[in-house]
């Protein structure tokens, strides 16, 4: 495939598929020429369903070959444009140069140093990083992990050594990783629990759904009926993300996200924020804690922190880091290559000027969504900040009654038509693009959710029209 540069931010254009949005500039397009999934995806489904471990699930049969940008290839030469970015992960999009760049010439000097034994340059400059970029104004300390979910058993263990206290609080539908200590907080679906022994220290609050009514009266269940239970001083720490990922891209008010802040400080229960999946600039600022307001006293990271390499990172106040050497550890936490990349995408976040185009794109594609929500009756909620986006899917715009099987549909066949998208909660998806999407892309893939939704509203009333004439 030939490609060429497409705009400064990353993006690259294919060969096939292009079309003129302007004049004098080429753009990348979805491409599908073999329905999907073709044979040579299918050929990988069945080897992998045949010898994999039975409990990964797939929302549909997509199989990735090759990317670049904000675009994706399957092995059979389809092209999809990504509204998933690998969960969040991928910030500065597919096959960026600098970050191969520097992966490369990292594999020619160093793989890995143990950093709980030896160190290197970047560990310590990344900390740094971090703990100067974290919100609030004290000081901060910084543990290098492997993935959001150790970054969260991390957190765990730090609150207990910090406080001496056994409890937790977290929300219903919150997700916070699926090892033992993790899937504790974890309240997003049944079958991530069933079967599993799961510590039996955290209760469970509902999470604020503002399209529902459910806001503030959502602190009155800790108050009036938690701490009626249990008293305050029993727990170490409240988890939350301050936008609710598998639980629907549920976003609270400042305000609701500031009491709660209050109160734990109230009662000397850490404020645990989870920013695995939102931070890192996903929603226009570095971490979503700073539109509310807040200053967690222990922060977790990972997705969209190092492009694709494995890293995560527990942030927390210094005087909260207070646990003793030997205490934690772990061998490939805060790896070589992880940490220069992450300083690549901290440069491109704070220096390169990609935190003001996630919120100018994200801006843009709020807006374009409320426009089809006007003229499409299934869409019940746009919700979100800069490019982490939720679409609630519903029956009926006035009832909001649920539509889980038709969002279902909707996924399925929007990558029928060249777009990945994941879902989310029980009848929303999400659109969760790498961060340098440009407003041509943006078009397209919201191009591709008015036609398909119109094709299915079409097909309901028609549905609709055959039930009551028979």
């Amino acid at each position: 495939m030939s490609k060429h540069l497409d705009h400064e931010l990353g993006s690259e254009v294919l060969d096939q598929g292009h079309v003129q949005l302007d004049p004098g500039k080429t753009y990348c397009m979805p491409y599908i020429h073999i329905p999907p999934p073709g044979p040579k995806a299918r050929a990988i489904l069945e080897r992998e369903g045949q010898y994999g471990p039975r409990c990964l699930t797939k929302e549909y049969g997509f199989v990735a070959a090759d990317g670049y940008g904000c675009f994706l290839e399957d092995p059979d030469g389809n092209r999809y444009l990504d509204f998933t970015s690998g969960i969040g992960v991928n910030s500065l999009g597919h096959g960026d140069r600098r970050v191969q760049q520097i992966i490369a010439e990292q594999a020619e000097q160093l793989l890995h140093v143990a950093g709980g034994d030896h160190t290197h340059p970047y560990y310590g400059e990344l900390c740094e990083k971090l703990a100067h970029l974290a919100p609030g104004a004290d000081p901060k300390r910084v543990m290098l992990v492997n993935s959001g979910t150790e970054a969260v058993e991390a957190a765990r263990k730090l609150a207990t050594y910090h406080t001496g206290r056994k409890k937790f609080i977290a929300c219903y539908g919150g997700f916070h990783g699926r090892t033992t200590g993790a899937l504790a907080f974890t309240a997003s679906h049944p079958a991530q629990q069933r079967g599993f022994t799961v510590p039996q220290d955290t209760d469970h609050i509902p999470y604020p759904d503002l399209y529902r009514g459910k806001n503030l009266d959502t602190l009155d269940t800790l108050k009036e009926t938690l701490f009626r239970r249990n008293p305050p001083d029993e727990y170490a720490g409240l988890i939350i993300e301050p936008i609710q990922g598998e639980g629907g891209y549920l976003v609270p008010s400042a305000e609701y996200m500031q009491k709660l802040q209050t109160l734990c400080r109230t009662h000397g229960i850490l404020f645990m924020v989870d920013e695995v999946q939102s931070g890192m600039g996903r929603t226009g600022k570095m971490f979503c804690s700073e539109h509310y307001g807040i200053e967690p006293d222990i922060m977790t990271l990972a997705k969209g922190i190092a492009n694709g390499m494995p890293l995560g990172a527990m942030i927390a106040k210094d005087h909260v880091m207070n646990w003793e050497p030997g205490s934690h550890n772990t061998t490939f936490g805060g790896n070589i290559v992880a940490c220069r990349t992450a300083l690549e995408v901290i440069d491109r976040l704070e220096n390169k000027g990609l935190l003001g185009h996630v919120n100018q794109t994200g801006d843009y594609m709020q807006k374009r969504m409320r426009d089809l929500q006007a003229r499409h009756p299934s869409i019940g909620n746009v919700r979100g900040k800069g490019l982490m986006i939720g679409v609630e899917l519903v029956k009926d715009q006035r009832s909001k009654e649920r539509a889980p099987e038709f969002r279902d549909r909707f996924v399925q066949k929007a990558f029928e038509n060249g777009l990945l998208t994941i879902t989310c909660g029980p009848n929303a998806f999400r659109i969760l693009p790498p961060l340098i999407l440009t407003k041509e892309e943006a078009d397209i893939g919201i191009n591709i959710i008015d036609r398909v939704l119109t094709d299915m509203e079409l097909g309901m009333r028609v549905d609709e029209r055959s039930r009551y004439a028979g």
